[in-house]
């Protein structure tokens, strides 16, 4: 458990852009979960391909408080594109929260961090990238 808070504020701390036009609004639909895994599933098996929800629990109390941050840790995942391997698509995952205060920083802003990942129903990678 805090390996993974430490890995998620070093990459917001060190990767994270501030950027407006990277997240949906935060009137979507979301679900609450406690980690993105629940959230790549539903990617993977919606026909839009799209999950939004809101990071709770520990970790998400933990970050917040860390940075003094003013809103909920938003997670947006989109398909990028579904492979060959049934199951199996390029994500992107991005998580992003408004008023985060980093060390430093003169004043608290949003701070989004996002990636991409090839992930599988079976919680794996492809066996082929393509």
């Amino acid at each position: 458990m805090k390996r993974s808070i430490l890995l998620f504020l070093v990459l917001i701390a060190i990767g994270a852009q501030a950027d407006e036009t990277t997240a949906p609004s935060v009137s979507t639909s979301r679900t609450l979960v406690p980690d993105a895994r629940p959230l790549l599933m539903t990617a993977l098996q919606s026909p839009s391909g799209e999950a939004h929800g809101t990071l709770t629990g520990e970790v998400a109390d933990a970050i917040s408080k860390r940075f003094a941050a003013t809103s909920p840790i938003f997670i947006d995942v989109t398909t990028e594109r579904r492979m060959r391997q049934q199951g199996c698509s390029r994500l992107k995952v991005v998580f992003w929260q408004d008023g985060v205060q980093l060390p430093g920083a003169s004043a608290a802003r949003k701070q989004t961090m996002e990636m991409g990942i090839n992930y599988c129903l079976d919680g794996l990678p492809p066996r082929s990238p393509l």
